[in-house]
């Protein structure tokens, strides 16, 4: 995966994280409950399913 791509991801999860209300750390997040996890990855999901819709008008 590309650095840009890398970079891209790390953002729309720390972002998700945020508007789910979960507090992520840099580097080791194995802390976090699957309900956590969960929800980060169902908020980054809609995030890039908006992008791609964005990108595609």
């Amino acid at each position: 995966m590309a650095k840009q791509s890398k970079a891209n991801l790390k953002n729309i999860k720390m972002q998700a994280a945020s508007e789910v209300g979960v507090n992520l750390n840099q580097g080791y997040n194995g802390d976090l409950t699957a309900k956590q996890a969960g929800s980060i990855g169902g908020q980054m999901v809609k995030k890039m399913i908006e992008s791609y819709e964005q990108s595609a008008k």
